[in-house]
């Protein structure tokens, strides 16, 4: 579990990075740069991420056919994924851009929509290399090729930090272009990823005699809807969360300076804490689905179970330092003693969610091995939705307790969101065993 979850858990922290890199470049232009620069990605990732999650379902196809040994079936999931992501960019690119001139309507600053704009079209080309990505990653991992994926985050993250640095700033003889330097500089990354991971299915397909290339590329409708079926709920999940996210921020916002800037550090740092289980729960999901593949139910619970071990130590420790050390947390982002007050208590109430938050995303993935996207849809809907959202909203604006009645909500939507997937994944598992009990 440790050799696919560590380059998959480097693997979400690089985007991360590319993430922090862009806004410290956009920090030395102008504040109205950084405002369109932050207001940009907060439209352009639910979106993506939701389109990126249509492709989830090959965790399971793949993972399952490779654990059977089904080369020809892994391959056609690859294939079916490719057609997947051509069809998801198009109404991707479409949402992003009618967004744009909605934002404008919406009242946004005129020195900050002036440069939002061009910088999210610029990101739009990005889109079609960014879903054929996610396939081609999808598909590595599930066989159990990760080193590629971690090379071509390191290099996409060079790239883009010196793109942004030549195609901001006019650098190396390339235009100075502002904010929308770093568009393009991201985009580029992309593709340069995108052709590293291609380059790495070609490479791994020697060992089979270029099977990919022996089968149909015509478009498996029946494969394709097989990825759908699975894809819709966990696009759905993430955008769920997603959203969630930009709506609390929304709150804080009208909150003062300092409770919002409180609000944007402990996002920060609970996102980075993510970052990890996130990795082991694409391992989970993959070793799980393995094991279903080759019909080892035992093997099935104990990667599961592993994974959510893995999870609970990490969080458990990020949950400690967040309780005893908060205010040296929020004072390596920002030094204000205000900040670091309100900082401080968010953080010791997230430090209360921690735990389920890893439950939650290693149980995801576990039973996205066995087939189940539609169980964490629906945790996602009502934990957030029917819970979180209202008890945040309650207790932030007629309770009055502000950013921490937010963190308050959002800490009971997890722990409930946590706690009903680990039960979920208990029985699904049980089940899975008593089935494969009876076969014998």
């Amino acid at each position: 579990m440790l050799r696919l979850a560590a380059p998959l858990a480097l693997t979400e922290l690089g985007w991360m990075v590319m993430g922090i890199v862009d806004t410290i470049m956009a920090g030395r232009l102008n504040a109205a740069a950084v405002g369109a620069g932050s207001l940009g990605n907060m439209l352009f990732y639910p979106v993506a991420v939701a389109g990126t999650g249509m492709l989830l379902g090959m965790d399971t196809l793949v993972a399952q056919a490779f654990g059977a040994d089904d080369a020809h079936d892994c391959r056609r999931s690859l294939v079916g994924g490719m057609w997947l992501s051509a069809a998801v960019s198009l109404p991707v690119t479409a949402v992003l851009l009618a967004l744009i001139p909605v934002i404008g309507a919406a009242g946004t600053n005129p020195a900050v929509f002036a440069q939002f704009g061009p910088y999210l079209k610029a990101l739009l080309w990005g889109i079609p290399p960014l879903m054929f990505f996610a396939a081609f990653r999808r598909y590595l991992q599930a066989v159990d090729v990760v080193k590629p994926l971690v090379v071509s985050m390191i290099v996409g993250n060079l790239l883009n930090l010196v793109g942004d640095w030549a195609l901001m700033f006019g650098h190396w003889g390339a235009p100075a272009m502002g904010l929308v330097g770093s568009g393009w500089s991201t985009s580029i990354s992309r593709v340069t990823m995108m052709a590293i991971l291609a380059g790495a299915v070609l490479w791994h397909e020697r060992k089979s005699g270029y099977l990919l290339f022996h089968i149909s590329w015509r478009p498996d409708l029946a494969r394709i809807r097989g990825l759908v079926r699975l894809g819709v709920p966990a696009a759905l999940q993430m955008l769920f969360e997603g959203s969630v996210f930009g709506l609390v921020t929304v709150w804080a916002a009208r909150l003062d300076e300092d409770s919002l800037a409180a609000h944007s550090v402990a996002v920060q740092v609970i996102a980075t804490n993510f970052m990890i289980p996130l990795g082991i729960s694409s391992a989970a999901a993959v070793r799980v689905g393995q094991a279903i593949g080759r019909k080892d139910s035992a093997g099935a619970a104990a990667a599961g179970w592993t994974g959510l071990l893995l999870s609970s130590i990490f969080m458990g420790a990020c949950a400690v330092a967040m309780l005893l050390v908060p205010g040296l947390i929020v004072r390596a982002f920002i030094p204000d003693p205000a900040v670091m007050a309100i900082g401080s208590v968010l953080l010791r109430i997230a430090a209360f969610f921690e735990l389920f938050d890893g439950f939650q995303i290693v149980a995801t993935g576990a039973l996205r091995g066995i087939g189940d996207t539609r169980s964490p849809m629906i945790a996602h809907l009502l934990g957030y939705w029917a819970v979180g959202v209202p008890a945040g909203y309650f207790l932030c604006f007629p309770k009055h307790w502000g950013a921490p009645g937010i963190w308050t909500g959002l800490t009971a939507a997890l722990i409930l969101i946590g706690a009903s997937l680990l039960a979920v994944w208990w029985r699904a598992i049980r089940r899975v065993q008593n089935d494969q009990r009876m076969l014998e």
